[in-house]
Parts: C-alpha cells; structure tokens; sequence
C-alpha cells in the first residue's frame, strides 16, 4: 500500500493552508481566514498521525540497516527488537491513516428516518416491533434527540404492523444506519399456553433525512390523496380526511402519513419521508456495487436474514455481523445500547476499509 502517494494530496493542501495563513492579505480577511482555519483544522490530526507514520517508517529502516551490520548476537538481537516494534508500529499508524482516509457518508450527520415492520411471527411478530421502537424512543430520549411518527398501524393486542418515525438530530442517520436489516426475537409469547419459546422477526429501515436541495421533484409527478386514518380510536381517531397517501408517479414510490391532526402537517411529513426513499433508491442504482441497499437490508423479513437475535430466556442480545453478545436485555429495550452501536461502527469501518483495500489493490 503507497501511504505517501495517497497522501500526497493532502499533504500538499496542508502546506499551502499553512502559507495561507501566514499570509497578510488572507489574515485580514475575516472569511478566507476563517474557511482556510477551519480545513486546517481538519487535516491536522491526519497530517500528525501521517509524521508519526513516516517517523516509524524510517526508524524500521534505520534499525535493519543496523542489523545487517550488526558485529555481535547481543546487538542483533536488540536492533532486531528495535525493527519489530517500530514496523508493528508502522503497520498500526498505517491503518489508522487508511480509516482517514475512506470516503465519508456524505449523509453522516443527517436526521434519520426509520421503518419498523412486522415479519415472520404474525401478532407475536408485531409486539417485538413495538419492543424495536421503545429501543429506538429510549435510545433518542437519552441522547437528547426529538422524534416524531410518519405513520404507524397498531396490531390488534399491542405493537405495530408498521411504525415509521423521524429523528430530527445531526448525527442520527450515522448512529443508526447499521440498524438496517432483519432483527430476530426468541421468546414465550403471553398467549403460549404450554411455555414453548418462538421466533419471530421484525425488519428495520433506517434513511437519511433528505431535503430539497438534495433531491429535486418535479411537483407534476406527485400525486396526493387525502383518507381518514384508522386507529385505536378514542381521542386518537381521526374524524376528518387528514391522513396523506402521496405517490411519485415515475417511480410508482407511496407514501402515507396519519399522525399529525392536520392535514398540512401530514403532507409535509410524507414528502420528507418520500424524498427519503427516492434518495435511497436512485443512491443504490448509482452505487449498487458498494451500497448498503435497502432491499438487501430488509429483505422479507424470514428468521434466516437475522442480523441481530433476542434471546428472553437467555437474557442476551448478539449481534451477528459485529460478533457481539451482550445482555441485561431490558435495559437494552430501554434504549441502552450504546456498547452494540460502537461495536457496529468498528465493524462497519473494518469492513469498509477491508473492501477499500481491495478495491484500490492493496
């Protein structure tokens, strides 16, 4: 792998930010200052870490000079301890720079749209994606993040067929995207007479949030259709026509959207939601040879596609991809799971580096 090619770049772009700023003229102008500060601040830590992988790099060098015209077994033998602490040390600092180095999400710091469905396990099915959105409301309460449902339709002794929310923080779609996929429960259902443990499966969707000038719609391809939503009824039934079916007609994509009281505030809430999944489709149709795709993610919801297993009586939660087993589970239904998601985001960088490798041949 050519670290210094690769850097070579950056390495050049910091060193005219330096000259920049000691330059008069971009010194009294407030705004060049301020965006040539601010880049700089950016490659700092790589170009760092970049000296100190250089440093290793000559200090691996200098040591197996040294050794092979080392005079006596006891110099060789401390200069061959010298060049492997120094290459081990190259070697780490080498893959700390290619994580650097890989191409962000450039939706990272986005709000995030998430859908919830029922899978395989019918009723029981719908409870543990009840169970899935409790996860999901406690994580957001902890970390301070409002949400807000698109649309829900409750299950008829608790849980949710389907729920989809909104989660309006920066950051959000970077914290949850790796909740994608099929999550699995084992458990006794309360309506199991005979005490026989189930599995059931709900699916999650996670989305960045995606606003207007990120996707244009032609308003000529929507079309609007207004409903009255069901419900559990009492003071969450809707008596007039405020539920929002819209559907973008070039792509056959529909939306709904039943849970403000006012029909404006559904129609804008089920725009979002839309442009979320258009992104997302035209995203995978770009990059399909390295996207997460959605449909992939998600699949049919079968127990075989788990990402991720519930086990009650055993009391533990493992994650599948990041090889994780952890426990305490109600606790972890009350949105602690805070361990699972940076096992994930290590996981997830040692593969996207692991395929970066190979894409770039090293």
């Amino acid at each position: 792998m050519d670290i210094p090619a690769m850097m070579r770049q950056f390495a050049e772009e910091f060193a005219e930010l330096e000259r920049r700023l000691a330059d008069p003229d971009v010194i009294s102008d407030p705004q060049r200052l301020r965006e040539s500060s601010q880049r700089r601040a950016e490659l700092a830590p790589m170009m760092t870490l970049y000296e100190e992988y250089r440093q290793a790099k000559a200090d691996a060098e200098e040591a197996r000079a040294m050794l092979a015209e080392a005079e006596d077994e006891e110099s060789a033998e401390f200069l061959r301890g010298e060049l492997e602490r120094a290459t081990e040390k190259a070697r780490e600092l080498e893959r700390e720079l290619l994580l650097l180095l890989l191409p962000p999400d450039p939706m990272q710091e986005r709000g995030a749209i998430v859908e919830i469905r029922a899978g395989t396990g019918g009723e029981e099915a719908a409870l543990f994606a009840g169970d899935l959105f409790q996860m999901y409301s406690g994580l957001a309460t902890r970390r301070g993040w409002p949400i807000s449902v698109i649309d829900e339709s409750p299950s008829e002794i608790g849980g949710y067929k389907e729920i989809v929310f909104q989660v309006e923080a920066k950051g959000a779609y970077g914290v949850l995207r790796l909740e994608s996929g099929v999550h699995r429960v084992q458990r006794v259902p309360a309506t199991e007479s005979q005490g026989r443990i189930h599995t059931s499966a709900a699916t999650v969707a996670v989305l960045p949030i995606v606003e207007d000038v990120d996707l244009e719609i032609n308003p000529s391809d929507l079309r609007f259709e207004a409903f009255r939503a069901g419900g559990p009824g009492g003071q969450h039934m809707q008596k007039n026509e405020t539920a929002i079916r819209v559907t973008h007609v070039p792509t056959g994509i529909s939306v709904t959207c039943s849970d403000a009281r006012s029909q404006h505030q559904n129609r804008e809430k089920a725009l979002r939601f839309l442009r979320a999944r258009i992104y997302e489709v035209r995203r995978e149709e770009q990059e399909a040879q390295k996207a997460r795709q959605r449909r992939e993610q998600v699949r049919s919801g079968d127990r075989s596609e788990k990402i991720r297993t519930y086990n009650f009586p055993q009391d533990r939660i493992t994650d599948h991809r990041a090889g994780l087993t952890v426990h305490n589970l109600q606790a972890r239904l009350a949105g602690e799971i805070d361990d699972l998601l940076e096992a994930l985001q290590q996981w997830d960088m040692q593969r996207r580096l692991e395929e970066f490798l190979e894409s770039t041949g090293g």
